[in-house]
């Protein structure tokens, strides 16, 4: 029995897999058992943000997991207390809650919304609503999957939480129309800076503003997910930063670790001791593993001169496929792109890119970039060289 089978004979079928299986990685080339080569124009959907086995992330999981691998959170250990220390530096945030994945961020930054209105109105003002945006993506918990403003996601699940309403993304009117009619009930306004899994598709400068306004007005808290954004993906550490806002509550996981599974909920001072003893908790969250890997992932990303990089090289590619004949637009930020087909589908060049040595992504109709922050040049030309040749097919 091969390992797809012995897979598919004991794991729920919830992905699209790809036949392929991958064994091993190294920088930004992963192997597979076979030992063909992949350059990874995906790093594990934004994941692996510092490629395959780098080797000062290595050096610092395998330091950790030869001192201590896991303790309650009853207790304290150093490197969970040195993580955020960093993280709060370069994000400028007071304090945070440590759990496993995005979805889980999420869920804390939901529930400090709601307990920041129950403490300051009271149960009865039920000032519980939380403004999502329409083709956003949170997560697949129940309450995220009840944020996420997609149809194609609701569906089996019935009934989802209430208490989420869905604007769309871009329209000032719709907004500001939504919050007239729960006027007094709204108590946070969530978004993505780019949708990721949306499509690759960015909010506009002046719907982001009017979100700030609106929110200062109200005493509604803001909630930016950058879960997929985040860690300098688009060129700045948070995504935010390019629209030149500062939200109460961000959200951050995938890259955050370099691989490990991570979910970070931060907040800034009006929201940073909202959530109190026994009200929220993960059992893993906080892991001194993961802490360590996240660790070194910060001390790269926040050194002199790395995110101006991510800049380059997502201009770089832009560059290099802005002029072919089959590419029609490119949307996104930094290494976060989306690419735009005029007559191929995403999925059938996908799937040929996965033939030729190529690990892609899609996003709706879209080609979907996420490479390692890191990825040289080099191993960028070699990429685009195979996509080119299956676009001009």
């Amino acid at each position: 029995m091969n390992t797809i089978e012995h897979f598919n004979e004991h794991v729920m079928p919830t992905y699209g897999r790809y036949d392929l299986v991958l064994d091993k990685g190294e920088k930004q080339t992963a192997v597979s058992e076979e030992g063909k080569e992949y350059i990874d124009f995906g790093s594990g959907i934004g994941t692996n943000s510092l490629g395959y086995c780098n080797e000062d992330w290595v050096n610092a999981v395998c330091e950790q997991a030869h001192k201590i691998q896991h303790t309650s959170n009853y207790y304290y250990t150093k490197v969970q207390a040195d993580f955020a220390a960093k993280l709060c530096e370069i994000t400028g945030y007071s304090k945070m809650f440590f759990g496993n994945s995005g979805a889980e961020a999420n869920e804390c930054a939901i529930k400090l919304a709601r307990k920041y209105s129950f403490d300051k109105y009271g149960k009865e003002a039920e000032r519980n609503i939380i403004i999502t945006l329409v083709n956003s993506f949170h997560g697949r918990t129940m309450g995220t999957l009840s944020a996420t403003g997609q149809d194609v996601f609701h569906n089996y699940f019935f009934p989802f939480l209430p208490g989420f309403v869905n604007v769309k993304a871009n329209d000032i009117d719709d907004l500001k129309k939504v919050l007239a009619e729960n006027d007094g009930k709204v108590c946070a306004i969530m978004f993505e800076c780019i949708q990721g899994e949306g499509g690759v598709i960015g909010l506009d400068a002046a719907f982001v503003k009017v979100i700030f306004e609106e929110a200062e007005k109200n005493d509604i808290l803001t909630i930016c997910d950058e879960v997929q954004t985040g860690v300098g993906r688009t060129g700045k550490f948070l995504a935010c930063e390019n629209f030149g806002v500062k939200p109460d509550v961000v959200t951050m996981a995938k890259g955050l670790a370099g691989g490990l599974p991570i979910g970070v909920c931060l907040a800034n001072d009006k929201c940073k001791d909202v959530l109190t003893k026994g009200t929220h908790g993960s059992t893993f969250g906080g892991n001194p593993v993961v802490c360590a890997g996240g660790l070194a992932v910060l001390n790269k990303v926040s050194s002199e001169g790395f995110l101006d990089e991510v800049v380059q090289k997502g201009y770089y590619i832009w560059q290099k496929l802005i002029n072919n004949p089959e590419v029609t637009g490119i949307s996104g930020l930094g290494l976060m792109m989306g690419v735009s087909l005029k007559t191929k589908s995403a999925g059938d060049v996908c799937k040929a890119c996965l033939d030729n040595g190529l690990l892609i992504l899609t996003a709706k109709d879209k080609l979907r970039f996420l490479p390692p922050l890191n990825i040289s040049y080099e191993e960028i030309d070699k990429g685009i060289a195979i996509l080119e040749k299956i676009l001009a097919e």
